[in-house]
């Protein structure tokens, strides 16, 4: 019997999750034909994942137009010519018992693509990056019309989950934030205003997609003048109230800042969102250890742990993190006598190069 919260499962919205680790969705920057669609790179890199046991896949940033791309080399969903290679994937995550979920954005002031780029206000990110146009309101109409169809290709590709990007300082996040959004209409001012465009979003992508719902956030912005706490919970409420599933709480990006990083800093931001406002959370930021995730998930400061570059080192992280943690989990049948060697019965074999300085788990 599983005793660990980690590979416990977890359910939403009619999936099921076999575990609780998500690979975070993290840029590639490798759609080298410009033109947003997949390659074999794509393929291979989150059909890894996969392979490696990982409970929800979740797709790198994937732009709902052309000029909303953090990068020209961005994966794209802006068009119906997208769907057919992003179903591939879709597909070999599916055959290894992993659900898979995609990143809807749009980049707004820290694009950097050829042509004009879109902000709440025309304030650039910083002095070297070029200065955006202030979206009209038919703009910001059309961009919500655009995440909508983003989340009707989704839907079409098979994915299991739809998140949209609210953090790091991208368009939904800049329209959230005092420090990026001096609009004097109906979209700024007040934060009931500032959520005005992310609220019209979830009102358009619930017409067309009834799966689970994840929104990323930047719930800390490392600047006085920015959203606080207070003003996260409130977001975290209203999206709630509107169906979203969980709030993926990263921080930071929105404007410059200098920010001290160190294991788990970003922990305390989801269990505080997930006390108050009551609405499920992932953590994310410098999660490496079993243990670390572990703990995260037992102290309920958290419904699910994202790994981001410990998955990039490792795609076969959860395998590591089962046998950590005495779990017997199921893994690519071709790989067992490499894992035999290392499962709870042979634990005395465990080395320092697979797990530096974690002598606990030479005898359990």
């Amino acid at each position: 019997m599983k005793m660990s919260k980690l590979f416990s499962t977890y359910k939403l919205k009619g999936i099921t999750l076999k575990n609780r680790i998500v690979m975070s969705p993290m840029c590639m920057y490798s759609s080298k034909e410009k033109d947003g669609k997949v390659n074999e790179f794509h393929r291979f890199h989150y059909t890894s994942r996969a392979m490696g046991q990982a409970g929800l896949i979740i797709l790198e940033s994937t732009a709902i137009n052309p000029q909303g791309r953090i990068s020209e080399l961005d994966l794209g969903i802006w068009k119906d010519d997208h769907i057919a290679g992003l179903t591939t994937i879709v597909d070999a995550v599916h055959k290894f018992n992993s659900k898979i979920g995609i990143q809807l954005a749009h980049a707004g002031r820290k694009a950097d693509v050829e042509g004009p780029i879109f902000a709440p206000s025309s304030i650039p990110y910083k002095d070297t990056m070029k200065t955006p146009e202030e979206m009209s309101n038919e703009d910001i109409k059309t961009t919500i019309e655009e995440f909508k169809e983003g989340a009707k290709r989704s839907k079409e590709a098979g994915f299991d989950v739809i998140e949209l990007h609210g953090a790091h300082g991208y368009l939904i996040n800049a329209f959230l934030s005092p420090l990026s959004n001096k609009r004097t209409d109906e979209y700024g001012g007040t934060r009931e205003n500032r959520y005005r465009f992310l609220r019209e979003i979830l009102d358009e992508i619930i017409t067309v997609w009834s799966g689970p719902l994840f929104v990323r956030i930047s719930a800390s912005e490392y600047h006085p003048e920015g959203n606080k706490m207070d003003d996260f919970i409130y977001f975290a409420k209203q999206m709630k109230e509107q169906g979203v599933d969980l709030i993926d709480c990263s921080s930071g990006a929105v404007v410059p800042a200098k920010i001290e990083v160190f294991p788990g800093y970003q922990v305390p931001l989801a269990e505080k969102i997930k006390e108050l406002a009551k609405i499920d959370t992932g953590a994310v930021g410098l999660i490496t250890y079993a243990s670390q995730a572990e703990e995260i998930l037992k102290n309920q400061r958290a419904d699910l742990v994202f790994l981001a570059r410990e998955l990039l080192r490792d795609p076969y992280w959860p395998l590591r993190a089962a046998i950590e943690l005495g779990e017997s989990i199921e893994g690519p049948k071709s790989y067992e006598k490499a894992w035999s060697e290392v499962l709870p019965k042979g634990l005395n074999r465990v080395s320092e190069k697979w797990y530096p300085g974690k002598e606990s788990l030479i005898q359990r």
